[in-house]
């Protein structure tokens, strides 16, 4: 029996990250979960690419933008399940024990419980109200991860290849179809260690509310600094 998950991971500048999440998924693919990991690089000028052909990825090299980036790694794929994460994510030990049990029904998407890879408080406040923002307002960011089933993904007409807020986007066609996984997706903190837990929370919050009065996703993307996908 083929394995069931595609993991796609879309990729810019991602060094320093990527190996983490590449050796949290082995376990899947040791557990017949994963079929094959698709890295959709945007054009990284770093060792991202060759850490991804090193660890035995698929890489698919396209325009800058998460949207965009999802659309080529899916078009590539095999599976009838897709595990779309962040490069700066990593699975905790022991996930894929009985993950198969979520993918026993197509009509549901499921996300992560969100985790900061830091021990500060606003570390933990910005995961909580992540997981609260999620769970009540079906919301989840793309930094908790999306597993969707092909035929869930078609029904709504696939991602939009847009630069940005692909995330938000999708959760709005899933509204009513999404749940979250007790299952805890650790997500690095440079950005918000860089800037300051206050700062990159509010350029969040501003972006997000930018995003819903109508400013583009290009345009939002354009003050998006920073990029490492």
């Amino acid at each position: 029996m083929r394995a069931p998950v595609s993991v796609i991971i879309p990729t810019f500048n991602s060094q320093s990250c990527l190996p983490k999440l590449l050796a949290s998924l082995f376990e899947g693919l040791d557990a017949g979960l994963i079929r094959e990991v698709i890295v959709s690089d945007g054009g990284s000028y770093d060792q991202t690419c060759k850490i991804a052909s090193e660890a035995g990825c698929h890489i698919v090299q396209g325009k800058c933008g998460r949207g965009g980036q999802i659309c080529e790694g899916l078009i590539e794929t095999g599976g009838d399940w897709f595990l779309i994460l962040h490069a700066d994510s990593e699975l905790l030990h022991g996930w894929s024990d009985g993950f198969g049990k979520y993918l026993s029904d197509n009509s549901i998407a499921w996300y992560f419980r969100l985790r900061f890879s830091s021990p500060a408080l606003m570390a933990r406040v910005t995961g909580t109200w992540a997981n609260v923002r999620s769970s009540y307002f079906g919301a989840p960011y793309g930094d908790q991860g999306l597993l969707i089933s092909n035929e869930l993904l078609n029904s709504v007409n696939g991602y939009s290849r847009i630069a940005l807020m692909e995330d938000l986007e999708m959760a709005r066609r899933l509204k009513g179809s999404l749940a979250m996984l007790p299952l805890t997706l650790l997500t690095d903190a440079e950005r918000y260690e860089k800037k300051g837990w206050v700062i990159q929370g509010a350029q969040n919050i501003w972006r997000v509310v930018r995003y819903m009065f109508g400013t583009s996703p290009d345009t939002l993307a354009k003050g998006y600094q920073d990029r490492k996908l």
